[in-house]
């Protein structure tokens, strides 16, 4: 059986056999003239990362594009690197599972270096090092949108926010904390220039995350923390930047499946695992093929070469129309409708969702019908084909474990771009119509049926109390829904009465529904979906029918 951190050289029959492709550059060459010398840091070692970011730097590697591989820090839970880096000498496999039910696996070895920061004080020390470099390039992240909230609403710090803005940079523990920490040793090293990029799945990424690190900076700077020419340095877009980015790549949980399949292989140790801070991990990464990284081309220290790795490296305008075809009208409107249905209809993978033929309907007419219309083509790649591959190959992969449950999580939050766009597109656009949309007045009324419940729990289609997935407004909306019966009893006034509120509420759809000519279509389909088991089915197929 073969291990992670076996020999490449003398076991290469033996890694071929298993059917693992091996990285093409001497791994060790690689690690030393990265650590003189570093040009790409990235903050957040789980999956997404072993997915993409360093399967780049590893086919850079492979073309003889760069000699430098890439430095790994993780802040918010730093067991990670102790458990799914170090003890695989910072090695791991990035599984693709195909739609056609096969495999590939690949040795990613491009990891130079980690920094479990927040275990180990010497690690931030060792990364403080790496920032005085002027040769660094650039810094990318996926640390989730969560990872850039500093204040609440009220613009108050958050609790572990607050002893950060306070202390200052030697108390940095948060992932912005600590880069506008090492920005600030930066800048004292001689305010050296350097790109730092959002790679975390929200629009704006680059907007949100400079706003982050200048607020943290200003914090410092009004406590007497920090001078105010640090300031003035990171607001010299001559020097840093925050380029926008669009990333895709479905990137479920490690699957046990998976493991075993590799194992199967021939390779050793393949059980994932939970770290000792709670996250998923596994010697492996398991994605999908498909995968789009889109990148605002400005970077004042310079960069590696990205492109020759499939990235797309355009201009801030496309990066904006790229984003905004994905996430409001060519994926995650999609990926959410069928999640908030599979809840509904008890399937337990997202694959299954779209195998039903209703659903499959559902989502076709989201996204040709509904979607496309309001969709500015990046220019990049076409948006009808994109969305070609979300409904044909890439949600009914059979291989990716991805669940209804994981994508439901936080809808509350998703509503407004993921619908709110488009819906606010067909109200104010000359030649579109409101009152022809269907497919998301429907989608919202079952958003609506789900939660009808309390406590966090919801009843599915047949009966059943399901969990609902983490939402911070769960409680909320539960409480205003908690007075519809699921046997039919309620009239549609009644309804109407009560989802009001909610459908009032700008925060979550963008505009006040109950002004527009989709408030009747969601009453009427909610009313539709709670006359007892088997109604959200029926309903459905009803419409579906007719599409």
């Amino acid at each position: 059986m073969l291990h992670l951190d076996d020999d490449m050289n003398s076991e290469t029959a033996a890694w071929q056999e298993a059917g693992v492709t091996l990285p093409a550059f001497d791994t060790t060459a690689m690690r030393q003239a990265t650590n003189q010398s570093p040009v790409w840091v990235h903050f957040g070692a789980g999956n997404l990362f072993r997915a993409v970011h360093a399967p780049i730097a590893q086919r850079l590697l492979d073309l003889g594009a760069t000699d430098r591989g890439i430095l790994v820090a993780e802040s918010f839970d730093p067991s990670i690197i102790d458990q799914a880096y170090t003890p695989f000498d910072n090695r791991f496999l990035q599984v693709i599972l195909r739609a056609d039910g096969s495999m590939d696996a690949a040795l990613i070895a491009s990891v130079a270096g980690t920094y479990p920061l927040g275990e180990n004080p010497e690690s931030f020390q060792d990364l403080r090092q790496v920032f005085r470099d002027p040769g660094l390039q650039m810094v990318t992240t996926t640390i989730t949108e969560k990872g850039y909230a500093l204040v609440d609403s009220k613009g108050h710090a958050l609790p572990w926010i607050a002893p950060e803005f306070e202390g200052g940079p030697t108390k940095a523990k948060s992932a912005i904390g600590v880069i506008t920490a090492l920005l600030l040793e930066r800048y004292q090293a001689g305010a050296f220039p350097l790109a730092l990029v959002s790679t975390d799945n929200f629009s704006r990424n680059g907007e949100r995350f400079g706003q982050a690190v200048r607020r943290m900076a200003d914090e410092w700077i009004s406590r007497g923390l920090a001078g105010r020419d640090f300031g003035g340095y990171l607001d010299d877009d001559m020097r840093i930047t925050f380029p926008l980015t669009m990333i895709d790549r479905i990137t479920p949980n490690p699957d046990q499946e998976v493991g075993r399949r590799l194992e199967a292989m021939g390779m050793a140790d393949m059980s994932p695992f939970r770290t000792r801070g709670g996250t998923a991990m596994a010697p492996y990464a398991n994605t999908e093929e498909t995968w789009y990284w889109v990148v605002e081309d400005d970077f004042p220290a310079g960069r590696p070469l990205l492109e020759k790795a499939g990235v797309y490296m355009t201009d801030k305008d496309t990066v904006n129309a790229a984003d905004q075809m994905k996430v409001t009208t060519c994926l995650n409107p999609l990926h959410t409708a069928l999640a908030v249905f599979g809840m509904l209809l008890g399937y337990p993978t997202m694959s299954e969702t779209i195998a039903d033929p209703d659903l499959k309907a559902l989502v076709t007419r989201l996204g040709y019908v509904e979607g496309l219309p309001v969709v500015e083509d990046p220019g990049i790649f076409s948006p009808k084909e994109f969305l070609r591959r979300v409904i044909e190959i890439r949600i009914p992969n059979p291989g990716l474990p991805d669940t209804p449950a994981r994508i439901c999580t936080d809808t509350s939050q998703k509503m407004p771009v993921r619908y709110g766009n488009t819906i606010s597109k067909y109200l104010r656009t000359d030649g579109l119509d409101a009152s022809a949309l269907e497919a998301i007045p429907l989608i919202i009324a079952a958003w609506l049926r789900l939660l009808v419940g309390s406590d966090g729990q919801g009843t599915d289609d047949a009966g059943r109390t399901v969990k609902l997935s983490p939402d911070p407004r769960l409680k909320e909306l539960q409480g205003i829904l908690s007075g519809i019966p699921l046997n039919g009893s309620a009239g549609r006034e009644t309804l109407s009465t009560i989802i009001r509120p909610i459908l009032a509420d700008i925060s979550v759809f963008g505009t006040d529904l109950n002004t527009t000519p989709l408030a009747g279509k969601i009453t009427d389909a909610l009313a539709a979906m709670c006359q007892g088991a088997g109604a959200v089915a029926g309903t459905l197929h009803q419409v579906a029918r007719t599409w």
